[in-house]
């Protein structure tokens, strides 16, 4: 997620690099061109036309996409909470707070949250695991091939565990497993944007008409000078280029980029929360200072 910090100059340029230098191309040959071809000039009218038609749809677009970020958001806020929600619990509905299940449950939570931001992004779902939960639980869940469900599958056991040692009531076991339901949901419902494309048509044809727009101008403006002609165009593409390119990273809030969900500092919430609540020292990783984004 990207932080309100001067973002560097180089993070735009690296965005749009290639799609500048196409239109670097194609504008200076139209001008060389315009000399063998001079009936070959627009109205400027049309392109304006075009221009205005393409900034609306760039802003369908982009509002499109950031209900998509927002919806991502939204989820994690939800798993912040329920993850909360479950170890006091667990702390005030126990008979004995410090019974050995509540502490397993709790940092078996933490290394969900961390597994299920590894997943979302396909990276290693078991990376930093070990240090986090028991052997034995890393033994069962490393086979999975979802192993952030696996892990809600074992919270649910140890908490009929401790139902059966009579450490919870039959209606507080029902209030945690909805808990655990909701952290259930909150995987489906990432899942889901992470798994459902935004139509690739879509993006393709808005950028081959942004495309269709600075070459007609360009067309429309071949009187004016190269000097002036060349950077005044590729000026005029810059907000339609960059526009897009913000909406096409944003629309996809789980791939492991400066605009993505901060997923694992979220998740360095989480342990920080839950290891003040059991009393322990978090051992999450800082966040650097020096950086525009998080993730």
């Amino acid at each position: 997620m990207i932080l309100e910090k001067r973002i560097p100059i180089s993070y735009w340029f690296k965005i749009i690099k290639w799609d500048l230098l196409i239109v670097l191309i194609f504008s200076t040959g139209i001008h060389y061109l315009s000399v063998y071809l001079p009936n070959a000039d627009i109205p400027i009218s049309i392109g304006a036309f075009l221009g205005t038609a393409i900034a609306l749809l760039l802003s369908f677009k982009l509002s499109q996409s950031y209900d998509r970020w927002w919806e991502a958001r939204k989820i994690w806020g939800e798993i912040v909470n329920d993850s909360r929600t479950l170890v006091v619990q667990l702390k005030n509905f126990s008979s004995n707070e410090e019974h050995p299940l509540v502490k397993e449950i709790a940092e078996r939570q933490i290394a969900w949250a961390f597994s299920f931001g590894q997943s979302l992004r396909k990276l290693n779902p078991l990376e930093d695991l070990k240090k986090r939960i028991s052997l034995s639980d890393f033994q069962t869940v490393k086979s999975h091939s979802n192993i952030p469900l696996s892990l809600l599958d074992l919270q649910a056991n140890s908490v009929r565990k401790l139902h059966k040692e009579n450490e919870i009531n039959d209606f507080q076991q029902v209030q945690i497993d909805g808990t655990l339901v909701r952290l259930c949901a909150a995987m489906g419902k990432a899942e889901r944007i992470k798994n459902t494309a935004f139509p690739k048509t879509y993006r393709l044809t808005l950028h081959l008409f942004i495309y269709i727009f600075l070459i007609t101008l360009s067309l429309s403006i071949t009187h004016l000078h190269s000097i002036v002609e060349v950077p005044l165009l590729m000026f005029i593409a810059l907000p339609f280029l960059l526009l897009e390119k913000i909406a096409l990273s944003i629309q996809d809030p789980f791939e492991n980029r400066p605009s993505d969900t901060a997923m694992t500092t979220i998740a360095n919430t989480i342990e920080t929360n839950i290891k003040d609540l059991l009393g322990e020292t978090p051992i999450a990783k800082s966040l650097k200072e020096d950086s525009f984004y998080i993730l």
